[in-house]
Order: structure tokens, then C-alpha cells, then sequence
């Protein structure tokens, strides 16, 4: 009879550290999420102001018009030679297909590019003094990376 009540407690134990691990578990896997998140955040920065700057390069470097399509940026169709402003097109790093919303400037061509995924964003204070219009954005599709600070919001 003393053994029953010892394979008991021991099943008891063992529900119990189950349960503990379990929590532990859920803790680290929460914790992974949100650094995987910060690390797409900060690809998603990146991307975005590389894509600015290639467009900004775009608009300076020529009859001061935007490119008509991101490919553009690969290879200067205005130019005779071989002119590029970016050496690869970034994915966006938050959707899944990596395709990126076109902000259209008033002549058709491409003025800025911002986020496709809807998600809030973790990072809503502490940006640079380029990104003042990122501050408190609700979600990823107001992050603009916008080429003239006239038409920014």
C-alpha cells in the first residue's frame, strides 16, 4: 500500500514539471516571436531607405523625373550606359511575397515605397531624424520611405 501512494506522488510530480516546462516553453517561443519580429523591423528599415535613396539618385541624376517601375533603379533606361542606384531589389521582409506598395508621384512614376503588411509595428518611437514620419504608426503600411519631403506626410 505504500508503493501505490509513492507512484502517485511521483505521476503527480511528473504533471507538474510537465506543466512548468510547458510555460517555460510558451515564454521562450513568445520571446523568439518578438525578436524575429525586430529583426524583419529592422531589414524592413533598411530596405526601405535604400530603396529611398536609389529613387532619390533616380530624380537627381537625370531629367528629374521618378522611375516608372523598381527595375528601373537596376538599370537606367534614360542612360546609355549601365547605371545603377541599387545593386539587387529588397524584398519587403514583412510580406510574404515580398512585394512592396508604390506610393505614385503626380507625373506616374514611382516616388516612394512602403510596407504591404497590415501588422502593428513594434518599433513606434526612437527613429532617426529621416524617419520623424514613421513615429507612432499604427501599422507597417504607414511607413513611407518617400523621396521629397513635400509630399510627406
Amino acid at each position: 500500500m505504500v508503493r501505490r501512494n509513492a507512484r502517485g506522488f511521483t505521476y503527480l510530480g511528473a504533471l507538474f514539471l510537465v506543466a512548468i516546462l510547458s510555460g517555460g516553453l510558451a515564454a521562450v517561443g513568445e520571446a523568439w516571436q518578438l525578436s524575429a519580429q525586430r529583426d524583419k523591423e529592422a531589414e524592413l528599415l533598411f530596405a526601405g531607405h535604400q530603396d529611398r535613396q536609389a529613387i532619390a539618385r533616380y530624380y537627381q541624376y537625370g531629367p528629374r523625373q521618378y522611375p516608372r517601375s523598381l527595375t528601373d533603379l537596376l538599370k537606367d533606361p534614360r542612360r546609355p550606359g549601365t547605371e545603377r542606384y541599387l545593386r539587387r531589389l529588397y524584398p519587403d521582409p514583412l510580406n510574404a511575397g515580398g512585394e512592396w506598395g508604390l506610393v505614385r508621384a503626380p507625373d506616374g512614376g514611382i516616388q516612394g515605397v512602403y510596407s504591404l503588411s497590415k501588422e502593428r509595428p513594434l518599433k513606434t518611437a526612437g527613429f532617426k531624424p529621416r524617419d520623424r514620419e514613421l513615429l507612432g504608426a499604427a501599422s507597417y503600411t504607414d511607413w513611407k520611405f518617400l523621396h521629397g519631403s513635400a509630399v510627406r506626410k
